[in-house]
Order: C-alpha cells, then structure tokens, then sequence
C-alpha cells in the first residue's frame, strides 16, 4: 500500500502534505495525559482496568499564540492523535526521527486504529507543541 492508499483511511490530517511523504503519514499530538493511579493486568482479564488518567493543558507562550505548549518533565505520559485510522489492515506506528533524537519515544506498535501510546520523556523533559508531528504511520504492504 503507497503512503497516498494509507492516507486515505486516515481521518482529521491536520495538512495532508505536509504529512504525507514517501515513508508514511506523520501523525500530530492532540493530547496529553499524565498516569495519575495504576492499572490492573490479570492473566485472564476479567479484572484488567485501566490506569487513572489526567489531561494536561498546553500553555501559550505569549497570549496571541494559535497554539499552545505541553511542558513535561521526565516520565511516561499517554499521547493521543488528532488522526484516527479505518479499515482493517495493518499499519507500522513508530516515533519520528525528530522525537526520537531530542531523546523521547514511544514504542513501535502494528496497528489497526489509532490508540493513546505511552510517551517516555527523559528526565531533562520536552516541549510539545500543539500539533507537532510525532509519530510515523508506516504501511506493512
């Protein structure tokens, strides 16, 4: 599948062609949540939970900013996208070339829709802005 093919089972590109190049779709951050309690994982799942979750609020530098920044210091978050993905095929999710050089990353997963993905921020933090293109939808055909 060409990254054209993946691009149309993406919904909500922020701009297709900045987004849209020979490798993949880069996908864009719409949110972020802090872990603020666990989770439970049982070997059977009936008493799988999820973990307590809080959104954090990006912060305009200067009040006529279109967008805002998220500042996080070093830890695991949760990432949400803008894009969500149809369809049935597997995709490759793996982080930016940009992220990963600053020293953050999320794992590389194969998926069918777009889930949160845990964030690992090095101890000296990031700065995320609203927007940025952090991950990389990679096709498997």
């Amino acid at each position: 599948m060409s990254p054209d093919d993946l691009a149309e089972r993406i919904e909500h590109l922020v701009h297709r062609g900045t987004q849209l190049h020979d490798a993949g779709v880069d996908l864009t951050v719409a949110s972020v949540h802090a872990v603020a309690g666990p989770a439970q994982v049982d070997f059977g799942g009936g008493e799988l939970t999820d973990a307590t979750t809080s959104a954090l609020e990006p912060t305009k530098r200067d009040p006529d900013d279109d967008y805002g920044w998220w500042r996080l210091g070093g830890g695991t978050y949760l990432l949400g996208y803008n894009e969500s993905l149809s369809g049935n095929a597997l995709a490759q999710l793996q982080p930016r070339v940009e992220l990963v050089e600053r020293g953050v990353s999320h794992p590389t997963l194969r998926v069918a829709d777009l889930p949160r993905v845990p964030l690992t921020v090095p101890a000296a933090g990031v700065h995320l802005k609203e927007n940025a293109r952090v991950s990389t939808l990679v096709s498997l055909d």
